[in-house]
C-alpha cells in the first residue's frame, strides 16, 4: 500500500505494524501491517474506495471485544471505526448508531430517551457494527429484534438494507462481508424509570456471573440449540483449568481470560480442549463465537466446522 498515495485523499492516522493488542478487549495480538482511524465518515468513504482501487485486504474493528488474534499479528489494514463513526441521535421515531458507537452508550441513549428494547444489551462488550455483524443478545434478546435498516459499504457502493434482507440469525447475519456505517432502530416506548431500573438488575447479573475484572473477548462458544456452552464446560470437568496465562474462568465456563502475558496460542490450546472434552465426555461439537483473525485457513477449518 503506497501510503503517500493514499493520503491524497484521506487524512485519518496510519500507523505501521502497530500491536493489536492494545485494540482487542483480549489484550492479545500481534502487530498489523496496518492499522488506520479515519477521522469522519467521508474519510471513511475515501478510505474504503482506495481499499477497493487498490485491492488492498482489510479488516475492521469497533472494540475488539470478540476476536482472538494471532500472536504473529496480521498480514493486511486494520481500520478502527471508533472516532470516525461515534453519533447517534433521534431521527423522528427512529434511533440512529453509527457503527463506532460503544454498545453501552447505545443502550444508556435509549433508556434516556425512553425507548425499550434494548435493555438486555446492557454490559455487552463492542459496538454496534460488531454488534450488527454477529447479531449480538443476552437474556433472550438481539440486537436485531427492533432493528429497521442498516447501512452498509458493499461493493464500492454506500445502502440501506432492510432488516428482512439481512439474514439475521443466532449470531449471524449477512454482513460478514460488508463495512456497517450505521443502524436504525424502531423502538417501542417505554417508562423511562422502569428502563434504568431494567438495565442496572442486568448490570447487577452480569458483573456477578461474569469475569469482568481480566481481560477476554466475550463469549468463546455459540450456545448449541437448546444448551448452554457454558454449562457444557462445567459439566466437562474443565472450569479453572489453565494454559499458560490463559485460563478457563471459574465464574462462567463459555469465558476464557487473560491473566496476563497470555498469548493466543494459550487461548486456541484451550478452544482445542474444551471442544475435543465435551464432545468426548457430553458428545456435543462446540462452534467458537470468536473470531480467529490472522491464523492459517487450517487452524480455523479445524475448530470452526
Amino acid at each position: 500500500m503506497d501510503i503517500e498515495d493514499l493520503k491524497k485523499n484521506y487524512r485519518g492516522r496510519v500507523v505501521l505494524s502497530e500491536p493489536l493488542e492494545k485494540y482487542t478487549s483480549f489484550r492479545i495480538g500481534g502487530p498489523a501491517d496496518y492499522f488506520l482511524e479515519p477521522l469522519d465518515k467521508n474519510d471513511v468513504g475515501n478510505l474504503l474506495a482506495y481499499f477497493k482501487t487498490h485491492d488492498v485486504p482489510f479488516i475492521v474493528i469497533g472494540a475488539g471485544s470478540n476476536f482472538l488474534v494471532s500472536d504473529q499479528g496480521i498480514r493486511c489494514a486494520v481500520v478502527n471505526l471508533g472516532y470516525a463513526l461515534n453519533r447517534i441521535w433521534m431521527e423522528g421515531e427512529m434511533v440512529v448508531a453509527e457503527a463506532g458507537v460503544r454498545m453501552a452508550k447505545f443502550v444508556d441513549f435509549c433508556v434516556q430517551q425512553g425507548r425499550q428494547g434494548v435493555e438486555m444489551l446492557a454490559g455487552i462488550p463492542g459496538t454496534i457494527g460488531g454488534a450488527v455483524v454477529m447479531n449480538a443478545g443476552a437474556y433472550g434478546g438481539e440486537i436485531s429484534d427492533h432493528l429497521k435498516e442498516v447501512e452498509v459499504y458493499r461493493d464500492g457502493r454506500i445502502l440501506k438494507v432492510a432488516k428482512s434482507d439481512a439474514g439475521f440469525g443466532y449470531r449471524q447475519s449477512g454482513f460478514a462481508k460488508d463495512v456497517v456505517l450505521s443502524a436504525s432502530f424502531a423502538l417501542p416506548v417505554g417508562n423511562k424509570p422502569e428502563l434504568m431500573k431494567k438495565r442496572r438488575e442486568l448490570l447487577i447479573k452480569r458483573n456477578q456471573s461474569q469475569p469482568l475484572n481480566l481481560p477476554n473477548s466475550g463469549s468463546i462458544f455459540k450456545n448449541p440449540p437448546g444448551l448452554f456452552a457454558g454449562k457444557l464446560v462445567e459439566d466437562a470437568g474443565l472450569k479453572g483449568t489453565r494454559k499458560g496465562k490463559a485460563q478457563i474462568s471459574e465464574k462462567h465456563g463459555n469465558f476464557i481470560v487473560n491473566t496476563g502475558g497470555a498469548t493466543a496460542n494459550d487461548v486456541l490450546e484451550l478452544i482445542r480442549l474444551v471442544r475435543t472434552t465435551v464432545q468426548k465426555k457430553i458428545g456435543v461439537i462446540l462452534e467458537p463465537e470468536v473470531k480467529l483473525v490472522g491464523f492459517p485457513d487450517s487452524i480455523r477449518k479445524e475448530l470452526c466446522n
